[in-house]
């Protein structure tokens, strides 16, 4: 596999990491710890990406969680963060990991320029100071070496909640950074809600983010047995913080698309993503729309709301053989189709 162009500049720092014990943190691709392990003498990774740790977990010593562990951190002596794209996401990423380690841990940074990693210096200042060492491809790369002690993290102060009333139903929606809506309602989850079907039996919420959804769903109709997945640890946490707090029940998992769905649903229900980072990706809605009548019962339901312009219908007319549009607005439309025999 190809490396993505920040690893590419982290490809020409390797002799700076060698006999580092490295911790890598944030999104990340191509085969860059394969490499960095010929010289770092320990790498391991934390991730919040579910597909990254499916990946990673049988060759490195991997973590995937929403915080990391205080066992996890032990030996680490230098950092390389990959920088997101979301501002309280590095905030949240820093707090986390650099802000428990010892003075004199090694930070280096790397990111696309478009991403913000310029902001790095400001936002680190807290930590270590940083200097750009590097620059290429429109990535920049910094180095610092921490100069305070360690810090105890607080997930639950990471939190933003807000309420949320649609019709009968009064919720509060809690999401960490770097979450789906973060912090606010969106317009095509709303327009989803108010054109949802009367569900029964097992719902299935695909690309749960904070869990508005799903929780919105088990409030509404609290006879059903709702599954929330996502491949996001930090969207794992927050649904299962919105159910909790509202006094809702319901299984949140980690899924690969399918990849831990284990049993067939009778409504199928999703705000699907279609962005990977920085990159538009369409790649896990088109295998969800494909392979969903495998994972439906007889005279299941799907319903979706997607961007008006995305190409969603025609994979969901061969799959089902019809696809109905229940609502549009906003550029957003509401999809719907059953299982027949």
């Amino acid at each position: 596999m190809s490396l993505s162009a920040p690893s590419q500049v982290v490809e020409r720092q390797l002799a700076f990491l060698a006999s580092r014990h490295v911790l890598i943190i944030g999104e990340f691709d191509g085969s860059l710890p394969a490499e960095l392990s010929d010289t770092a003498a320990s790498v391991r990774i934390f991730t919040t990406n579910y597909l990254n740790y499916l990946s990673l977990k049988q060759s490195y010593r991997c973590e995937f969680a929403a915080q990391i562990s205080d066992d996890f951190l032990a030996g680490v002596d230098t950092v390389l963060m990959y920088w997101p794209k979301a501002k309280a996401e590095a905030e949240y990423l820093l707090a986390m990991t650099v802000g428990q380690l010892p003075a004199d841990t090694e930070l280096c940074v790397v990111g696309e320029n478009r991403a913000g990693v310029k902001s790095a210096e400001k936002m680190s200042a807290s930590y270590a100071k940083l200097i750009k060492h590097d620059g290429a491809r429109r990535c920049s790369f910094y180095w610092g070496s921490c100069q305070h002690q360690p810090q105890p993290f607080d997930l639950n102060q990471w939190f933003k909640h807000y309420p949320l009333q649609l019709g009968d139903v009064t919720l509060t929606i809690h999401s960490l950074p770097g979450v789906f809506s973060h912090g606010e309602f969106d317009k095509g989850t709303r327009l989803l809600l108010e054109n949802m079907p009367a569900l029964s039996g097992k719902v299935l919420d695909f690309g749960c983010g904070a869990g508005i959804i799903g929780a919105w769903m088990k409030a509404k109709f609290n006879d059903i047995d709702v599954t929330m997945c996502d491949i996001s640890a930090l969207a794992i946490a927050s649904a299962q913080q919105t159910l909790r707090q509202n006094g809702l029940e319901g299984n949140v998992i980690a899924s690969n698309v399918y990849s831990d769905i284990d049993v067939n649903v009778d409504f199928l229900i999703s705000n699907p993503p279609f962005h990977a980072g920085l990159k538009t990706s369409y790649s896990a809605t088109e295998t969800l729309l494909a392979d969903a009548p495998k994972h439906l019962r007889q005279n299941g339901t799907l319903c979706i709301v997607a961007n008006s312009f995305l190409q969603y219908p025609p994979i969901i007319e061969k799959q089902f053989g019809e696809c109905k549009t229940l609502a549009s607005r906003d550029g957003f439309k509401i999809y719907f189709a059953e299982k027949c025999a």
